[in-house]
């Protein structure tokens, strides 16, 4: 007999009952798209009686109207709404280069009609108005790649009176700069003043400064604007910016490249330095803005492309005199100094062509040398005993 309170049996019936159902309906279940075609097929039939009804007049009459329509979409091309036509991009542009100050980056200009060559001080609109700039590229035909559209057009070349007030500007600069300085004392702000730039149309005065951290400078703004009477906005720049506004000379003798011809500043790392061979010391391998020199990566694209086909130091490697190690390489003359097993006290030059590289002994550079030295210091040790009794003798 079952117990009456035990419903585990029935329960589990149910629960097998209530599947087998939802199974049965879900495989039995109508398509979606049976009846949308069966009413689809039926339309087209009372259509076909329609038609074989009609006179012949009629089916002339449908027979238009079904043209006229067709008609319709060619005529209107613009019905989408939201829509606009779209000036497909040209692939050349007519530009002129120009740049604001010396060593700055050369922006392009639309050249309007106007002919000026290199060199040409001319009269450009800018997003802050009219500026005076000076041509470096002549009108030339650039990619639309090469392009920030849209492109502003040159008003003119400069007259005489641009000229003049171009110079009023920079005697005006002259004296922002010594009046700023002495505001910035005033207030006792820490920050350091480094240029100052009038707008061309005296709209507006820009004053370059840096400093370790951020500069209240709200009250320094106030008593500037109400000296100055004009728009008057401060900028904090970085040190590498600081270089390339003030200019100087490198350790090599020559001007900053960032002043005198690098339009931006490009990313130098100390694996740089150590492709090259350089010393790792920070005062040999840094400019005058603490930050590494922009020329470690003039050559180092050469340096990765030489160092590929030369042997590494380490490198065990078949010479015309026989098997050795490489202690030296010289990536861009194309030689290694190798340290050959027969005579390793001696390191012979070889050509890069003339060798063929058998494999790897990580760090036996370093012990071939250590041998050398040894060797060397022995036999210097062993002369100098040799010597020592001659002169007691002669005593």
């Amino acid at each position: 007999m079952p117990n009456e309170n035990n419903n585990g049996n029935n329960n589990n019936q149910g629960k097998k009952h209530g599947r087998n159902r939802r199974r049965f309906y879900k495989n039995n279940r109508p398509k979606r798209e049976d009846k949308p075609r069966e009413e689809k097929a039926a339309l087209e039939e009372v259509e076909l009686e329609k038609t074989v009804d009609l006179p012949e007049e009629n089916a002339e009459e449908t027979v238009n109207e079904e043209v006229f329509f067709e008609e319709q979409p060619e005529e209107a091309p613009q019905e989408v709404e939201g829509s606009c036509p779209k000036e497909p991009k040209k692939p050349y542009y007519e530009v002129v280069g120009v740049r604001f100050r010396d060593g700055g980056k050369m922006y392009y200009f639309e050249p309007n009609n106007i002919d000026c060559g290199e060199g040409a001080h001319v009269i450009v609109e800018t997003a802050r108005g009219l500026e005076y700039a000076t041509v470096v590229m002549p009108k030339r035909t650039v990619s639309g790649s090469e392009v920030v559209l849209p492109l502003r057009k040159l008003v003119r070349i400069a007259t005489d009176n641009d000229e003049r007030r171009h110079e009023e500007n920079l005697e005006k600069e002259t004296e922002a700069y010594n009046m700023c300085l002495s505001k910035i004392e005033e207030h006792r702000l820490d920050m350091k003043l480094v240029e100052v730039e009038y707008a061309f149309d005296n709209s507006k005065l820009l004053f370059y400064f840096t400093s370790e951290g951020r500069v209240d400078f709200r009250d320094l703004v106030k008593d500037l604007a109400s000296v100055f009477r004009t728009r008057i906005e401060l900028r904090q720049i970085g040190i590498r910016d600081e270089a390339k506004l003030l200019g100087g000379l490198g350790i090599c003798g020559r001007p900053f490249c960032c002043n005198s011809f690098l339009p931006d500043f490009v990313q130098v790392s100390i694996k740089m330095a150590k492709e090259q061979n350089l010393s790792l010391n920070s005062a040999k391998i840094s400019g005058a803005c603490g930050r590494l020199m922009c020329c470690l990566r003039y050559e180092y694209d050469t340096y990765l492309a030489e160092s590929a086909i030369t042997p590494k130091v380490d490198a065990i490697v078949e010479t015309p005199d026989g098997e050795g190690v490489v202690v030296e390489s010289m990536p861009l003359k194309g030689l290694v100094k190798v340290a050959l097993d027969k005579d390793p006290t001696t390191f012979r030059p070889y050509h890069r062509d003339d060798l063929t590289v058998k494999g790897h002994a990580k760090g036996k550079h370093k012990t071939v040398g250590k041998n050398a030295r040894d060797d060397a210091q022995k036999q210097k040790n062993g002369d100098d005993n040799k010597k020592k009794p001659e002169k007691n003798d002669k005593k």
